[in-house]
């Protein structure tokens, strides 16, 4: 997923290099799409692999998304020393390695060099995100910023969209559970994988893209650590909101192959259950566009706040129900997802003047949640079902409805 930040300036006013450089960098959104939502395959994979249970088996979104809390101050320092442009090309290098270290990984067997190789992909994943999202910002007319951020957040959904069908294809060729003592169908996936980055990252290196002041992206990441920002309520609140609407929506994705393959909801095997993630994500895509023509008629608190309360319906009704109507209506809360990570963001984000960098450093650490709310909810599957265990993304989609109405409401903290 992409996270706005600050708008920098420009040292080339070159329209066409602008133009060639955006369409440049919307490959690197679409990678990182495609290769997060990838996780979502590799968990059912990985479980029937290595007979995990399912607390065990979140431990892979878990070293994925704990990369972007322990890597992105340090990520904002090596990119305000190094650049934008060799940010890129550092971010690239490294989440080609993690995917290489995949194939070692099962080649041994060994489920602790997948978590290893994971952490690392999405170390260079966080470097990538730290270095393009404020050149998308910096390339053209500051005013549409938020414009050309939408459109590559667009190719960054498409990502999501259309690996399920990659992953499928490739991971569950055989359409069955995997044996315990293979987990080679992975190595071909991430080597194509670590092939097109590497690619990506030679292209990145000889292109000539507009040079970019980049010293405030150290000074951003210092502030997330010591910044004003934090004496705005509505900031903190907002990235709680951050937190818990990642990691529902990422448990959500996570756990569909196992919850399709059950028994009282549709049956299916693990490859037919896995094409069925692209509706997830795909409802997040077209539902992005529109909400974003909704929200130039109606507050954005209240379309979050709407789409909450729709996503705590929709959940409901698949816990209660079964078959087509259980899946649909968890597959539609990708719809309702589709608006909130931008909304959460830029209400978060109101207000703060001077130290809106450091509240957009803060909101992005707060994406750790993708780490931390699947791990539990793997532990309610492993106690109480997995169906139960959605009840725990109804109290954060309530969370969400509530930051919408009351807490997005600018605020600073007194004392």
């Amino acid at each position: 997923m992409s996270t706005p930040t600050q708008t920098l300036s420009s040292t080339n006013n070159s329209g066409s290099n602008y133009r060639f450089a955006l369409i440049s960098l919307t490959t690197l959104f679409f990678m990182w799409g495609f290769i997060t939502c990838l996780n979502d395959i590799l968990i059912p994979y990985l479980k029937g692999a290595f007979e995990l249970n399912y607390t065990q088996a979140m431990l892979i979104q878990f070293c994925f998304f704990s990369a972007y809390f322990i890597v992105s101050v340090p990520a904002g320092f090596l990119v305000g020393k190094i650049g934008y442009q060799k940010g890129i090309v550092v971010g690239l290098s490294i989440a080609c390695v993690g995917c290489l270290m995949f194939y070692p990984a099962a080649s041994t067997h060994i489920y602790a060099l997948f978590l290893l190789a994971l952490f690392v992909l999405a170390s260079g994943i966080t470097i990538l995100q730290v270095s393009a999202n404020p050149y998308v910002s910096a390339l053209g007319d500051p005013d549409t910023a938020p414009s050309r951020l939408t459109m590559t957040q667009a190719f960054n959904s498409f990502g999501t969209t259309v690996a399920p069908f990659f992953g499928s294809m490739l991971i569950f060729a055989g359409g069955e559970h995997t044996p315990a003592s293979d987990s080679s169908a992975v190595q071909l996936p991430y080597l194509i994988l670590a092939a097109a980055l590497l690619g990506l990252a030679v292209i990145f290196a000889v292109l000539k893209l507009p040079a970019l002041h980049n010293h405030d992206a150290a000074d951003a990441s210092e502030g997330v650590i010591t910044g004003k920002a934090w004496h705005y309520r509505h900031l903190v609140l907002g990235a709680i909101g951050i937190f818990v609407y990642v990691g529902a929506e990422v448990a959500i994705g996570s756990t569909l192959v196992n919850y399709l393959a059950e028994p009282s909801v549709m049956g299916m095997t693990e490859a037919t259950a896995a094409k069925f993630i692209a509706y997830y994500w795909g409802g997040a895509m077209v539902g992005r566009f529109i909400g974003a023509v909704i929200m130039q008629k109606i507050h954005g608190g209240k379309v979050l706040a709407f789409n909450a309360i729709m996503a705590v319906v929709l959940i409901a009704v698949s816990v209660l129900s079964d078959g087509a109507v259980a899946m649909w209506a968890i597959l539609a809360v990708g719809l309702c997802n589709s608006v909130m990570f931008p909304t959460i963001f830029s209400l978060a984000l109101r207000g703060l003047g001077k130290h809106t960098a450091q509240g957009s450093g803060i909101l992005c650490l707060a994406i750790v949640g993708g780490a931390i709310i699947p791990l539990f909810q793997g532990m309610l599957a492993d106690n109480f079902g997995l169906t139960l265990s959605f009840i725990l993304l109804t109290v954060c989609y309530l969370y969400i409805a509530h930051f919408g109405v009351r807490g997005c409401k600018p605020a600073q903290i007194e004392g």
